[in-house]
């Protein structure tokens, strides 16, 4: 065995995780832009998984999957938060959420949703949030929307909660 062996084989056998990307919009009354998948129940922001394996980064994957499912080519802005997301019978998901800033009328009336996905989409009140993003998802929409609103930093966390 060669050393370029030895080094792949190291490579093979390293954990693997997931990579997944969203962008969390809002309207002018502080509302996030949410969509219904129609494979899973409950909502989501626009975004996805990463395709790392083709190098694409965490922010090309958030505004690829974002002009998959709802039509809009924006680029993404600032990261608000990354959550490290642990679940049952799958690896890890590295979670990035990047701020859409603030959708016009007239880019939420340009929404096209990827049908085969979606289901349908709306704009939730703060309040609302753990009702339509239940577990580690609301509590990383609710951290980010604190990141935007303060202009702070990137917030870390795990499974929706802050740490550090």
């Amino acid at each position: 065995m060669t050393v370029s062996d030895d080094y792949s084989a190291y490579i093979a056998g390293l954990p693997r995780i997931l990579a997944g990307a969203a962008v969390l919009f809002r309207d002018a009354g502080g509302r996030v832009l949410a969509v219904e998948p129609n494979y899973r129940d409950g909502w989501a922001l626009p975004g996805g998984t990463v395709e790392s394996d083709e190098g694409e980064s965490p922010r090309e994957g958030a505004r690829r999957e974002t002009f998959e499912e709802i039509g809009l080519d924006i680029a993404p802005g600032r990261l608000l938060a990354i959550d490290w997301v642990r679940g049952p019978g799958r690896p890890p998901i590295a979670a990035y959420l990047y701020d859409g800033g603030v959708l016009s009328d007239g880019q939420l009336a340009a929404i096209v949703l990827q049908e085969s996905e979606l289901l349908s989409w709306r704009l939730v009140d703060r309040a609302e949030i753990p009702a339509y993003f239940p577990g580690s998802l609301g509590g990383r929409v609710a951290a980010a929307l604190a990141a935007a609103e303060s202009g702070g930093g990137a917030v870390e966390l795990e499974d929706g909660r802050p740490v550090g």
